[in-house]
């Protein structure tokens, strides 16, 4: 069984279809899961999960010293901490606006940028220091972010996700049936799934890729910046030359950062 130390760090990223968490020690990703939304959203239901997910790792969940919270869904917030707070006994950060992290914030309004585009910001700054940053993030969302080499967060594009491209798909025609998200072998379905698939993931290459490099010539025009694809689907794009690294997990590596320094 694996021997976590008592200041281990819980981290958790509140999105709109999961919730994924990872245990830190000593600085390194422990291990990592998700908890999908709809499967509900008490703080009982979520902390027999954690308490769960954490034994079938070889974690006691009394080896948790600290939890971090970063959320973009603000309804499940309360739950969230309620359930750290019952069953863990353990009052968790929360990366919310006022947090020290180091990052600048350009927006016209602070206060609207997601906590998960702050912690994987300052995740990039210090994995990449003194380097121009595009963050491209595959959620429910997909996001692209530009952070500049003095860790200046500039704005972003949002366009729709994998998922819910296929949901609408789905949900607002008579005869499109669901599909799995996976990379086509070629660009031609011949069939309705395999057309579905080729449109889902090209649509998607093809927007990442085109709003890359208009950011890279508008903002990063003098230096190139490095590219780093992130989310749960990023892993599809990895071979397709758009990123300089693909890490899975960079929301929860920030957030491991800030929640350690403040």
């Amino acid at each position: 069984m694996r021997q976590v130390p008592k200041d281990s760090v819980l981290c958790l990223d509140i999105g709109n279809s999961h919730i994924v968490g990872g245990v830190f020690t000593d600085d390194a990703l422990q291990f990592c899961f998700r908890y999908e939304v709809s499967s509900g959203g008490t703080s009982d239901q979520i902390g027999i999960f954690l308490r769960s997910v954490l034994r079938e790792n070889g974690v006691m969940p009394d080896e948790v010293g600290n939890i971090a919270i970063c959320s973009v869904v603000p309804h499940l917030d309360y739950s969230v901490q309620a359930a750290c707070k019952k069953y863990f006994n353990n009052d968790p950060f929360l990366l919310q606006p006022g947090v020290k992290t180091g990052i600048k914030i350009k927006y016209k309004n602070p206060l609207e940028v997601g906590a998960d585009v702050i912690a994987s910001s300052i995740a990039g700054a210090i994995r990449y220091p003194g380097k121009n940053l595009i963050i491209v993030d595959f959620g429910t969302a997909t996001t692209i972010c530009p952070v500049t080499k003095n860790k200046e967060f500039l704005g972003g594009i949002i366009i729709p996700g994998m998922r819910l491209c296929m949901e609408a798909l789905q949900d607002k025609t008579a005869k499109l049936p669901t599909v799995n998200i996976v990379k086509p072998k070629k660009f031609l379905g011949c069939s309705t799934v395999e057309s579905i698939q080729s449109g889902l993931y090209y649509g998607q290459l093809a927007s990442v890729r085109a709003i890359v490099d208009g950011l890279s010539s508008e903002v990063f025009a003098q230096e190139a910046p490095i590219v780093i694809g992130t989310g749960g689907f990023a892993h599809l794009f990895a071979e397709e030359k758009v990123f300089t690294d693909v890490v899975p997990n960079i929301v929860l590596e920030g957030l491991y950062l800030i929640s350690r320094s403040n």
